[in-house]
């Protein structure tokens, strides 16, 4: 091409590389595309709940308050360590149970109020202390991410010290998630319970408008104290539907769609039009079982489940290769918490009957799981039990799916498996190592104790390390504290450990600057058209 150029005419050469240009972005847009290159539309999986971070708990609402909102520090881009934020730097005592934040000095809420240690003060205060005036504005769910502050306090006008009961190891990571953006003051005591739709941060982006069912919208801040935004509006739309957004995405109506089906994925990629841009984070698919009764209470059984399911062809087949298998109950993506040693469960069947038979279960043996018809995370679930079911059935355990729209199925679970069921499928996304272990592994975490062990599994040796590794500050003693844990829950077989979720988002291909986070955010300042 190059020596036929220089062949040319100057004034045809140019007009060859300026109809290659425009053929170039004309197939990168798709037809009904209209929109200037400095709006971009993202298509979600539901309408968001809150814009309130505190209140919020659903991925969709998280992927527009990060573009909205800044906490004291955050994860850098593209890792989950982190980093300053609206503090510059943090101090630690000796003893672990005071962090000294020093915050910036330049940085104003969307309503034109100063960002100070007294804004900090009252976001923890209306967190944490049920007489606090603006405590009704919750209810806050993960307040319990700073159940170990015992006092947030204000040194001097961007000072302000966290006192807490005893070290807390994971107090970083979580100011780092949504539950720790900082929210206005001044906007909370103007609009009260209703102040989830009527946000203010400190982020690049500032709150419009919300149209319930259609849209929320965000525009550039032009008084940001970081560098402004590149995008000068945000538009997130609710399509509940992922056909409605694969067809969106095709007819021009979105320019950015996140979890797509597996199908639509590989559809996808082979589109030049789009870009489909994946990346595994600290999520964990997996089932949990019933230890405290049914043939499950018995560690061959279960560790007879884990051999008898075929993980690497569920990624492969059932989910298209868009999840990683897992190991154990610390996803990949915690690197420095990360047993390397520790391999996934082969697929063995005759293992599996080999275990079943030592356990007394040499005969055909019947059980319960529950399954959703969708949810965040959940990775095709009814496509998932109905493969288990398969390799369940070849070592004799011949499983009984029932399932259940989202939320019913939560209250079910959450309620524990004990009389109700031996299986049940689960997915978490976490932000620290401890979570998932802390909420869902501990044997006070029982659901009568209002934890989410609702397979009651319990081992004395491991709710001792999960206690240890979060009151352990030293980073390289917490992670060989997580990595004995792994061993032993591996070895346990609490649940099935099936597969970690390599997240998705597909764009068209004239967006530049996107990229996807282990965090699962949506960070959208640097992302533009072209």
């Amino acid at each position: 091409m190059r020596k036929r150029l220089d062949n040319m005419p100057a004034s045809f050469a140019w007009l060859v590389l300026i109809l290659g240009a425009l053929f170039t972005a004309a197939a990168c847009t798709p037809e009904g595309d209209r929109r200037p290159d400095d709006v971009l539309v993202i298509g979600q999986t539901a309408e968001p709940k809150s814009l309130d971070p505190h209140v919020a708990t659903s991925l969709n609402d998280f992927r527009i308050s990060v573009n909205l909102y800044e906490g004291l520090v955050r994860f850098r881009e593209g890792t989950l360590e982190p980093e300053p934020a609206l503090a510059r730097r943090w101090e630690l005592s000796d003893d672990g149970r005071q962090y000294t934040f020093f915050l910036r000095e330049d940085v104003r809420f969307h309503d034109g109020t100063v960002f100070d240690a007294s804004a900090v003060e009252f976001n923890f205060e209306r967190l944490l202390n049920e007489d606090h005036p603006y405590h009704h504005t919750g209810p806050f769910p993960l307040a319990f991410f700073f159940d170990k502050v015992e006092n947030v306090q204000a040194i001097d006008a961007y000072t302000v010290v966290f006192e807490l009961a005893e070290p807390f190891a994971p107090l970083l990571s979580n100011l780092a998630y949504p539950t720790g953006l900082m929210v206005s003051p001044a906007a909370v005591r103007r609009y009260g319970i209703d102040y989830g739709r009527r946000p203010a941060g400190t982020g690049p982006f500032r709150f419009v408008e919300w149209q319930p069912r259609r849209r929320v919208l965000l525009e550039r801040n032009p008084d940001y104290w970081g560098e402004v935004a590149r995008p000068r509006v945000l538009v997130f739309r609710p399509l509940i539907d992922p056909m409605t957004r694969v067809a969106e995405l095709m007819a021009g109506g979105i320019d950015i769609v996140t979890e797509l089906s597996p199908d639509n994925v590989s559809l996808l990629r082979s589109d030049p039009r789009f870009r489909v841009h994946e990346q595994t984070g600290p999520h964990l698919w997996f089932l949990i079982l019933n230890t405290r009764s049914g043939p499950f209470s018995d560690r061959r059984v279960r560790q007879a489940v884990n051999y008898a399911i075929d993980k690497r062809a569920l990624v492969e087949n059932v989910l298209q290769r868009t999840a990683t298998v897992a190991a154990g109950p610390v996803p990949k993506a915690f690197g420095w918490a990360y047993d390397e040693r520790i391999e996934p469960y082969p697929h063995d069947p005759e293992r599996a009957r080999s275990l079943l038979r030592e356990a007394g279960l040499g005969g055909r043996v019947t059980v319960r799981l529950l399954a959703p018809t969708s949810g965040s995370g959940m990775l095709a679930p009814v496509q998932m039990a109905a493969a288990i079911q398969g390799d369940l059935a070849e070592v004799g355990l011949d499983v009984r799916i029932e399932t259940y729209e989202w939320n019913t199925f939560l209250g079910k679970v959450n309620q524990g498996l004990d009389g109700q069921a031996d299986m049940a499928e689960m997915a978490w996304m976490t932000n620290d190592p401890d979570t998932l272990p802390y909420l869902a592994l501990r044997s006070a975490a029982a659901p009568e104790n209002g934890g989410f062990n609702s397979g009651y599994y319990e081992n004395a040796r491991v709710d001792t390390l999960i206690e240890q590794a979060r009151m352990t500050t030293d980073r390289d003693e917490r992670g060989r504290l997580y990595r004995e844990l792994q061993r032993l829950v591996r070895e346990d077989a609490p649940w099935a450990f099936v597969a970690s979720w390599r997240q998705n988002a597909v764009t068209t291909c004239r967006v530049k600057g996107f990229a996807l986070q282990p965090s699962f955010f949506l960070l959208l300042r640097d992302v533009h058209k072209s």
